[in-house]
């Protein structure tokens, strides 16, 4: 059980003993006014309602005082508790006052009715907050006590759980210093055999490359001599093509001395018949200007040669400044 249901009884308890409270005190001032008023002189009958507010106040101030120690668990000692009957018994004397000097018994208990209610409903909510600021320490104690053993419990589960955690992570460290040590080992098994490996390999690879560098520096020698033999080769090659591009070159000096004193020849032939009266044929003119051309001699003297027009000469005179025109004369003979 919780504890809401304990403060909504006490909610409940509160209104009901405030609501009987200021039912009893109004109630009280309706009753006691007109009697105080009647013992009491004429010009001071506004003072009337005073003494029931007075002693009425006095039940507020207990009623409330009570219920405020009865929450905290306290007790006032004897002086509340004779306040508390003392403004109910001036209360309930009060309201049966009237009544009672009259005789009327009827009155009496209609007028008792109100204070005996205030005064055992402040009694029975006194008795009534007492206990359940008792039950409420209880269930609060006892609230605190589940709440403890299950922080107590929640705390050896969790050392429980760590201790289990704790376990677990020393076994598996363990494995796994074990699981690292036979790695370690066949790490350092395989290390061994393929340094042995590696040993062997080297071995052999180096008896291969003493092989393999010894038969390269023997087709070394060899392709030395050969390259030797073929420098000496390809030399006398070189001398004999050299030898044979001189005498090339001397033969075709002759043949072009040979040839340019005959083409002198053929121009001083062509130049010594001198001026002509008549055009020349197309291919004779063009020889006679080449010839002219060859000797530097001018335009007009070319054309005087060949018969033709100077514009013609001149024309073939550029042919023969460009290479076209020794072209041509190449073609034509």
């Amino acid at each position: 059980m919780n504890a809401e249901p304990v403060r909504s009884a006490e909610r409940a308890l509160s209104a009901g003993t405030w609501l009987i409270v200021a039912g009893a005190m109004l109630y009280s001032v309706l009753t006691v006014t007109p009697l105080a008023a009647q013992h009491t002189p004429d010009r001071w009958d506004w003072t009337a309602p005073i003494l029931p507010l007075v002693v009425d106040a006095a039940v507020v101030i207990v009623v409330r005082l009570d219920a405020v120690l009865a929450r905290l668990g306290g007790h006032g000692g004897r002086w509340p508790i004779a306040l508390r009957w003392m403004t109910g018994c001036m209360t309930l004397a009060l309201n049966v006052a009237d009544s009672a000097l009259q005789n009327d018994l009827v009155g009496v208990a209609v007028h008792a009715v109100a204070p005996l209610l205030l005064i055992v409903t402040a009694e029975t909510g006194l008795a009534y907050r007492r206990a359940i600021a008792a039950a409420v320490t209880r269930l609060e104690a006892e609230q605190r006590a589940e709440r403890e053993a299950r922080e107590r419990a929640a705390v050896e589960h969790r050392e429980a759980a760590d201790r289990r955690a704790r376990e677990e992570r020393e076994h598996a460290a363990q494995l796994l210093r074990e699981q690292r040590e036979h790695e370690a080992r066949l790490a350092r098994e395989q290390t061994e055999r393929e340094e042995a490996a590696r040993r062997a390999e080297r071995a052999e690879r180096e008896a291969r490359e003493r092989a393999e560098r010894e038969a390269r520096e023997r087709r070394e020698r060899e392709r030395e001599q050969q390259q030797r033999e073929r420098e000496r080769v390809e030399r006398e090659a070189a001398q004999r093509r050299e030898r044979e591009r001189l005498e090339r070159e001397k033969e075709a000096r002759r043949q072009q001395q040979e040839r340019a004193e005959r083409e002198r020849r053929e121009r001083a032939a062509l130049l010594s018949a001198g001026p002509v009266s008549e055009k020349l044929p197309e291919d004779r003119a063009r020889m006679v200007v080449h010839a002219a051309f060859g000797e530097g001699l001018p335009v007009r003297a070319a054309a005087e040669l060949c018969g033709w027009s100077v514009g013609w000469v001149s024309a073939r005179y550029a042919e023969h400044r460009d290479g076209t025109g020794l072209v041509l004369e190449t073609a034509s003979s």
